[in-house]
């Protein structure tokens, strides 16, 4: 009650800066319009097969524990795998890896130690699969509610280039990338009647770099659906489509 009462006290002078910025518009038309769909969309929410997700968590689980006795097995020792003090002890002083960033165990330095010892290969995956089974085996869990669905919520203004950020719980960072991502996804079921539709713009940073600076070049390739790095850098560097080169260089700049 007090955040509404605040906002409404401030509705004027929020009015008076942004049409000071040239902005009122943008608010108006785009940004209040689109308030009330995210509002809609986090209403309707997503329906989730929890038994799907039960039986991701348990392949998690599973897979963890597998890992944990691998892990031991070539340490010869038993410890809180998900310690970095713990890990940090066993690698560089156990089995006397190098350490050339005191003590730490972040993702990057298990990386350059990959080739030092295989328990560093069976410590990242491991690393994988706990992330997976506590932010969507487990983690999505408390977020399903009575009627079946996660009615996660879409942020409109907290992120600093302008995009949609999600949480409580996150749903727009699950990947298509690897196996355990598609599966995660597949718990995700459309309602009675409906599908899922997903989209993005297609190089939407270069096309609006054609139509501020009024390209000819930039919009005709965009237009005839022209690859646009590849006709961007035939025309930087002088050298046509097909390799051959071609001295007469359009610069588009």
């Amino acid at each position: 009650g007090k955040i509404a009462l605040a906002i409404f006290a401030l509705k004027e002078r929020i009015n008076k800066d942004l049409k000071n910025i040239h902005a009122l518009d943008l608010y108006e038309k785009i940004e209040l319009p689109l308030s009330h769909v995210l509002a809609k969309m986090e209403i309707e929410g997503f329906p989730l097969d929890a038994e799907c997700l039960d039986k991701l968590g348990d392949q998690f689980k599973s897979k963890i524990k597998k890992l944990e006795e691998e892990i031991y097995s070539l340490a010869n020792t038993k410890f809180n795998i998900a310690s970095p003090k713990q890990l940090a002890e066993v690698l560089f002083i156990q089995l006397g890896l190098p350490d050339r960033k005191s003590g730490s165990t972040g993702q990057e330095v298990l990386k350059d130690l990959l080739h030092y010892h295989p328990i560093i290969e069976k410590v990242i995956e491991y690393r994988k699969y706990a992330k997976l089974n506590s932010t969507y085996g487990e983690g999505f869990k408390p977020h399903i509610y009575p009627d079946g669905k996660i009615h996660a919520l879409f942020n409109q203004a907290q992120t600093t280039t302008g995009r949609l950020s999600s949480s409580s719980p996150n749903l727009q960072n699950i990947s298509v990338r690897d196996e355990e991502g598609k599966q995660i996804r597949k718990a995700f079921i459309p309602s009675e009647d409906s599908i899922f539709l997903g989209g993005d713009y297609s190089q939407i940073e270069l096309r609006i770099l054609a139509h501020i600076s009024d390209s000819s070049e930039l919009i005709n390739a965009f237009q005839n659906a022209e690859d646009i790095h590849t006709f961007v850098a035939s025309d930087i560097f002088g050298v046509e489509k097909d390799g051959s080169f071609n001295s007469s260089i359009n610069a588009i700049y």
